[in-house]
């Protein structure tokens, strides 16, 4: 259920609620930063607190405060939310640790977390376990330590799940206006997506920025993310988790190769939210955003006066996602006519220092760039160290900047490769005058590359999984068969359970050449289960006798293979199934060739996943060789996903490796799939 949490966000009247340390910080930052409504502090026996008057319990408050602190030990707290949601207070963000996140190190702390949501009701808590919020555009500080923001009217939203990397974001010197900054702590009833969907939804908030750990409810992200769509709103995020997980129950190489991070980046990518690596390039990113909103595609343009810097951005630029588009005719003319004969006319530009302190002629060079084919003009300028050197020779780069925006009305950044190169006051009148001030060239690049991610097409709701529970190996033949049945195509094959029924079977049912195959063995070729290109009963004989397994699957031979494919599906409780596609056969994990894709994929997407696989050259037909039936593989995968979303209940993985992709088909020669059984035997 969602909450409108708005008034908590919002008050107009803050109840802080105990007398320690913490809880006086509450109300000297409110005073500080000039919160304009009432504050309430309530303790039993303090006379005053910060000045202010004291109230025994929250039964003597004037009326249901909008907001209010808890800032007492965990038992308490759970009465003092009961009483406040009597009252009909607006929230409460809940200080106190010792809940479910304890839960390791205190058995009680899930109970005391369902006393907690009971207690509440229908009104709203942030935590707990959380440092709470601040909101600096009405001066609202329900957070019990310092900070380093100041009041805005208008500026970016940031959501953690720590309450340390908060308090280190606030105090970010880059120009950057926080709007609101939250912190979710363990999210027992209010989650990242509703507090991030509930600041996006103030108009004087012109991005989010998200820290997330782990989704906790896909619906509720999908839900912002739809929101911020209907917004024109941008996300960007950083998800932790990139190393891969350990999962005991795999035994794919899907699962290997996919790893935990794979389901958050796919899930982030489908949604338009937009990952980035570190803290930098998330302040810098938001910065871009707030300042000249995302840029309609990503060729960029450098200008410096050195062909250092120069050379400098075009090499720091590989590995991203830009572009530095070649001048063109207009653009040589107005950087000619501005720069005179002795500068090489190039993008990136170095335009020497003839200019340097001709405020005109710089305005007139920098204009000069402007192009519908140049998303954002980068003007590199580092200044100097104020405690050393006089930086008002630079102040002429400045005005240029500013006046060339203004001229051509397209977007300018100033960037200072080194990012404490870049004075927060100059930032800030930069940031005023719309110029956007990047400190740091990789990190200005890295801004402009994921500033130019266009959304992604909606998209159907996720399929979410349904809850875990222990799995088995389903015998391929079986398990050929029920994928058979939703459009995969499968080889022709029959099973025997002894090297006699092998040999009859080559003979009389399959044919040659054949593949034999032990069955109960997830990886075949490491086991030694496989044997292929087999042309006689006797071979199939033997290679039986050599296996020794109870059991085996006869199967023709598909030949004419242009290329082999993964095909693979892995339950991800936190981000629905994985779909993941890739270099199949031998070279899955030499080559650790890979796209993932969340259920359900468009025809499209999947089309796009594979020409992005590096061995889509050989899909294509490489050097003269015949190409793979493209529409045969995506239809092959269309059929994985109609499987899995008929068996979402019980399934835990599907791997298809190798799918063999011909000329005139894609087939599946080897198939893995594992179900749960919750009651009896699963159903394929």
């Amino acid at each position: 259920m969602t909450r409108d949490i708005s008034r908590l966000l919002r008050p107009q009247s803050i109840a802080v609620i105990g007398g320690g340390a913490w809880c006086r910080a509450v109300t000297a930052q409110c005073r500080k930063m000039g919160f304009s409504g009432s504050i309430w502090p309530v303790h039993p026996t303090a006379e005053e607190i910060e000045g202010l008057p004291v109230f025994v319990d929250v039964s003597t408050l004037p009326k249901a405060p909008d907001a209010a602190f808890i800032g007492v030990n965990r038992e308490a707290t759970i009465d003092i939310v009961r009483a406040l949601s009597s009252l009909g207070a607006g929230g409460a963000v809940c200080f106190a640790s010792g809940f479910k996140e304890a839960e390791a190190e205190d058995a009680s702390g899930s109970a005391m977390q369902d006393a907690l949501l009971t207690a509440a009701g229908q009104m709203p808590i942030l935590g707990p376990n959380c440092y709470g919020f601040i909101n600096y555009l009405d001066g609202a500080l329900l957070w019990p330590d310092q900070h380093g923001g100041h009041r805005t009217h208008t500026g970016v939203a940031l959501v953690t799940q720590s309450s340390n990397m908060a308090i280190n974001l606030t105090m970010q010197n880059r120009a950057l206006p926080l709007a609101y900054v939250a912190t979710a702590g363990n999210q027992a009833q209010t989650g990242l997506a509703e507090i991030g969907a509930a600041l996006l939804e103030d108009s004087r908030v012109t991005a989010l920025g998200l820290h997330i750990e782990g989704i906790g409810d896909i619906r509720a992200f999908e839900a912002l993310a739809a929101r911020a769509r209907a917004l024109g709103k941008r996300i960007v995020a950083i998800k932790v988790g990139r190393s891969t997980q350990a999962r005991a129950a795999t035994v794919s190489h899907t699962a290997s190769l996919a790893g935990e991070d794979a389901g958050a980046e796919a899930l982030l990518q489908r949604l338009g939210i937009i990952r980035v690596p570190d803290l930098p390039t998330f302040l810098e990113t938001l910065k871009l955003l707030h300042a000249v909103g995302p840029l309609p595609h990503n060729g960029i343009a450098t200008i410096s006066c050195s062909g250092g810097e120069a050379s400098l951005a075009a090499d720091t630029a590989v590995g991203f996602d830009i572009r530095f588009p070649p001048l063109n005719k207009t653009q040589k003319d107005k950087l000619r006519s501005a720069l005179g004969p002795r500068v090489a006319l190039a993008n990136p530009l170095d335009y020497h220092t003839y200019i340097w302190r001709d405020t005109v002629a710089m305005t007139r060079a920098f204009a000069g760039m402007a192009d519908p084919g140049i998303a954002m003009t980068l003007l590199i300028v580092d200044f100097p160290r104020s405690d050393f050197c006089d930086a008002s020779d630079w102040d002429c780069a400045i005005d240029a900047a500013i006046a060339s925006a203004n001229e051509t009305a397209t977007r300018y950044g100033m960037v200072a490769t080194l990012p404490e190169l870049m004075p927060e006051k100059v930032a800030k009148r930069l940031m005023a005058a719309g110029v956007v001030p990047f400190s740091g060239l990789t990190e200005a690049l890295a801004a402009c590359s994921f500033g130019s991610t266009q959304l992604p097409e909606v998209a159907d709701p996720i399929l979410v999984p349904g809850p875990e529970s222990s799995s088995e190996l389903i015998p391929e033949a079986i398990a050929k068969a029920a994928l058979g049945g939703h459009g995969l195509r499968v080889p022709k094959s029959a099973r025997a359970i002894s090297p006699d029924e092998v040999a009859h079977l080559a003979d009389s049912t399959i044919g040659y050449p054949l593949v034999l195959k032990g069955e109960g063995v997830a990886h075949k070729t490491e086991a030694g289960a496989v044997k292929l290109n087999i042309t006689s009963s006797d071979q199939a004989f033997q290679a039986a006798l050599a296996m020794n397994l109870s059991g085996y699957l006869v199967e023709e031979m598909i030949t004419g293979t242009v290329a082999e494919l993964l095909i693979g599906v892995v339950r991800d409780p936190a981000h629905g199934f994985l779909l993941t596609l890739g270099a199949g056969g031998t070279l899955t994990e030499l080559m650790d060739d890979t796209a993932s894709l969340l259920i359900p994929a468009s025809d499209a997407s999947v089309h796009d996943a594979l020409v992005s696989l590096r061995i889509a050259p050989l899909l294509r037909g490489y050097r003269g060789a015949d190409a793979a039936d493209i529409d045969a593989i995506v239809d092959a995968v269309r059929a994985v996903q109609d499987y899995a979303i008929a068996n979402a209940e019980t399934l835990a993985e599907i791997e298809i490796n190798p799918l063999v992709c011909t000329a005139q088909g894609a087939i599946a020669a080897d198939a893995l799939l594992r179900l749960s059984k919750p009651e009896g035997t699963a159903d394929v």
